[in-house]
């Protein structure tokens, strides 16, 4: 009985010591089911490790030719599976059922959460070059975008406000209140974002004229941009529209920023709010 009680002890603590030792061993092979960690990959230029992503991970071009697995909501179980991944990196908007199915078959689910600013894409950044074991580089990436975002903000910091109205769905109208990057933009820009409330939320036209913003910034959204700016523009009384102040803004860009095409972004938007400060 000893005996046999010896040999259970000795069983668990190898297949404990293996599984640990799986967790220790160097990625090789990732999954990513969010655009934004797929372009990181290749900033970090780990992309030898991606095996597969999902159709809305687009950028850079390259990362269309990586075999798709589903989008960023919806996933093939079966195909993730095939690709034997040594890690799946997921989002918030990953369905919760696939991340713990994929669990429950031995597969190591990470999930990374939707960063709320910019200090938190850098974090977010900065854990990802852990994981790809680039941590070294993913410091340099973020101090260098860092001083660029304190330098602008410095830049901005004597401009007048200007209040603005991000618009990123259409039927629904959507936007983006406080508590997210797309308000950091909004803010680091020299302007003030109308919508008071947090997080995305439905929005509707008559509100938008009441606030009356001086500038409309519109995601892409494919066609739905250029469409959405012609039907603002039928809207006379709106100070946007008076003094010509709409403007798209691609969708990548203004929804899932890297740290790098943070700074981009931002100055393209400081373009748009206030054109005299980067002359």
């Amino acid at each position: 009985m000893k005996i046999h009680s010896l040999f259970i002890l000795i069983a668990i603590v190898i297949l404990f010591a293996s599984a640990a030792g799986a967790q220790n061993q160097p990625i090789q092979r990732i999954i990513s089911l969010g655009p934004v960690i797929t372009e990181e990959m290749y900033l970090l230029s780990s992309e030898n490790k991606l095996v597969g992503c999902t159709s809305f991970c687009q950028r850079p071009p390259a990362a269309k030719k990586k075999e798709k697995v589903g989008n960023v909501q919806e996933v093939n179980l079966e195909k993730i599976v095939a690709l034997k991944p040594d890690v799946v990196l997921a989002t918030e908007l990953t369905d919760p059922r696939a991340q713990e199915k994929l669990r429950s078959l031995g597969i190591r689910v990470i999930s990374v959460p939707n960063a709320r600013n910019f200090e938190e894409i850098c974090d977010s950044f900065l854990k990802l070059g852990k994981i790809l074991g680039k941590e070294n580089k993913a410091r340099t990436i973020i101090v260098e975008a860092q001083k660029k975002v304190d330098a602008l903000k410095a830049r901005l910091r004597m401009a007048p406000r200007v209040k603005v109205f991000i618009q990123v769905g259409v039927n629904p109208l959507v936007t983006i209140g406080k508590d997210s990057f797309a308000n950091d933009f909004i803010e680091l820009a020299g302007g003030t974002n109308v919508v008071t409330e947090q997080g995305y939320l439905q929005y509707s036209k008559e509100q938008v004229l009441v606030s009356n913003p001086d500038v409309l910034l519109i995601s892409s959204m494919g066609f739905e941009g250029e469409h959405e700016k012609k039907n603002w523009e039928k809207w006379v009384s709106l100070n946007a529209v008076k003094i010509h102040k709409i403007f798209i803004i691609d969708q990548y860009l203004l929804c899932s920023p890297t740290p790098i095409t943070f700074v981009e972004t931002l100055k393209t938007i400081i373009r748009d709010l206030h054109p005299e400060m980067l002359l």
